[in-house]
């Protein structure tokens, strides 16, 4: 085998490049709930707050900015440093449990030709997040927690991460 060959093969034994993204609090526990979902791949988290990886074992984590609809300003400048976090890890999937960096995640994801998924966070018991509803739009895998917020379009239900 020549060294060229050991080095692709070395990648495809990694497994789909995964790129997991959530903003800091219940958004990260669940998305750390998730995990084992992940054995196999080639997984690189993203959060909104430094030391989030660290402190929950899964080592070195990207930093984006947080933000929400409520400032257009810090949303333009979190929009350009989720894109750049996520043009840089190249990923093959991009999952998410919310919230607006997650979503901008899946979208720079779509366009560069990841597969997405988001699990819109248990905590919207009521009705689907503002994230979650544009989320539908575009994910290719759209979930909610709640059975009572499943519908025929989506998103679908197959339980909770809690």
């Amino acid at each position: 085998m020549t060294r060229e060959s050991e080095g692709i093969q070395q990648v495809a034994d990694a497994g789909p490049r995964v790129l997991a993204v959530s903003s800091s609090g219940g958004h990260w526990e669940q998305l750390m709930l998730l995990r084992d979902s992940f054995d196999g791949c080639d997984v690189q988290y993203a959060a909104t707050l430094a030391g989030l990886g660290e402190r929950s074992g899964v080592g070195a984590t990207h930093i984006v900015p947080d933000f929400n609809a409520t400032r257009p300003f810090r949303t333009m400048m979190g929009l350009l440093g989720v894109a750049r976090v996520v043009w840089a890890a190249r990923p093959n999937v991009v999952i998410s449990t919310g919230a607006a960096p997650g979503l901008i995640a899946l979208v720079v994801g779509k366009v560069l030709g990841a597969r997405t998924i988001w699990i819109d966070s248990v905590a919207n018991v009521e009705r689907l997040s503002l994230s979650g509803r544009i989320a539908g739009r575009i994910a290719d895998l759209w979930l909610t927690q709640w059975r009572h917020l499943a519908r025929p379009a989506g998103p679908v239900y197959h339980g909770a991460v809690l």
